[in-house]
């Protein structure tokens, strides 16, 4: 059985010891270790496999070059973009089985820029001093795991130890698996949602898989919509079932499930048949209650737990979002169809729920008819999201696309 063999992303001028400590580790567990050294200032105390100057290199520039910028940022994307190069060439030669990196604010983004070039399902593991905050910029849309370091990396104790060799040990156990076996070839279906339209995507979810299909599920919290949008250029994709629109309006009017300007539009695009749902759109998401009030002030809002406030969203806003989900449908490749629920869309949207607002699908559908030029496609529905009613009619439209 081949050894495998890891790439170690570090700024050896700071993080020698704390590296030379990681590659023990994954040495002693049967792994070889390239060290990859992406430092900008100094130099390494250590031999390493990839030199400071061949990375800045591999970007075109020399290490003096580098050295020279005053902005420690572009210094930065300069040294990253040579770092993914090599990164991307010794893992086409099929020399590299997994990545870990170690760092703070600088080398977090080092390390996770490189790991970001992988595929979902390569083994990838970030030390970082950042992993307790948010680390969306950080994680993006990939399979990073990120162990928070507690400490300061900044020389070794009885603490970094302990962190050090966990990641260490966590890549070990990746990297050494057992591959798994290849998918069986069953059409996969994309299908957003969020927990409050989650009874719908449970029913839906049930009829597909037992119609044989594979089922992907992701959770619209902004990297979720963004990943499925990404994976949608990649991907054979039998058809999608997209019931979590409200990205689109977080992204509009400055909530925090923020998917980025091409949400929606992916799959339309590629003619790819689409059920579009306009599920969760009736509020925005954001932050602590304290927060948010100041943010969003005189809004109707629900506090979801200590860290997560729902705004209700207001009628011009639900127009907007119709106005948008049209002049995206009306550039459509490919075969779509819109369902409207009428009683609600979400569980918050409902007469039990605390942002009932029952003139907004209503409101949503009108504007909707007036920008889409094919008013055939929409379903105005008597049901609310969640009844079995809604997903069983879901399903009809589906494979209504489908033949």
């Amino acid at each position: 059985m081949q050894k495998p063999s890891v790439l170690l992303v570090a700024t050896m001028d700071t993080k020698s010891r704390e590296a030379g400590f990681i590659e023990s580790c994954l040495k002693e567990s049967g792994c070889s270790v390239q060290i990859m050294d992406a430092g900008i200032r100094g130099e390494s105390p250590v031999p390493v496999t990839i030199t400071r100057q061949e990375v800045a290199q591999a970007a075109g520039r020399t290490l003096q070059e580098v050295q020279s910028i005053r902005q420690e940022g572009k210094a930065l994307s300069i040294m990253l973009k040579g770092a993914c190069r090599i990164a991307t060439a010794i893992y086409e030669k099929g020399l590299m089985h997994g990545i870990i990196s170690l760092g703070g604010s600088m080398g977090t983004t080092l390390g996770t820029g490189v790991m970001r070039q992988f595929s979902l399902g390569f083994p990838k593991v970030m030390i970082s001093t950042m992993a307790s905050r948010d680390t969306r910029a950080f994680v993006g849309t990939k399979d990073i795991l990120m162990l928070h370091a507690v400490c300061d990396l900044s020389g070794l104790n009885r603490f970094t130890r302990k962190i050090l060799q966990n990641g260490s040990m966590a890549l070990v156990g990746m990297v050494s698996r057992k591959p798994l076996d290849t998918p069986s070839g069953a059409p996969m279906i994309f299908v957003s949602t969020l927990g409050t339209t989650e009874k719908c995507l449970q029913e839906i979810r049930g009829y597909l898989e037992q119609d044989g299909k594979e089922v992907v599920v992701f959770h619209t919290v902004g990297s979720g919509g963004k990943a499925m949008e990404e994976l949608m250029e990649s991907e054979s994709i039998e058809a999608v079932v997209d019931l979590s629109l409200h990205e689109m309006a977080d992204h509009r009017f400055g909530g925090d499930y923020d998917a980025g300007p091409d949400r929606g539009s992916v799959a339309l695009k590629r003619g790819i048949p689409v059920v579009l749902v306009p599920g969760n759109i009736d509020f925005l998401v954001a932050g602590p209650l304290e927060q948010t009030l100041k943010d969003f002030p005189n809004r109707l809002y629900h506090v979801h737990n200590s860290a997560i406030t729902v705004v209700r969203s207001t009628p011009e806003e639900i127009e907007i979002i119709a106005k948008q989900l049209g002049d995206l449908c009306n550039a459509a490749q490919g075969p779509y169809t819109i369902l409207i629920p009428q009683k609600g869309f979400s569980a918050f949207d409902s007469k039990e729920g605390p942002l009932h607002d029952p003139e907004a699908p209503a409101r949503f559908a009108k504007s909707l008819e007036a920008q889409l030029s094919d008013t055939s496609r929409i379903h105005t529905l008597p049901y609310h999201i969640n009844d079995s009613e809604f997903s069983e009619a879901v399903m009809d439209r589906l494979q209504e696309l489908l033949s």
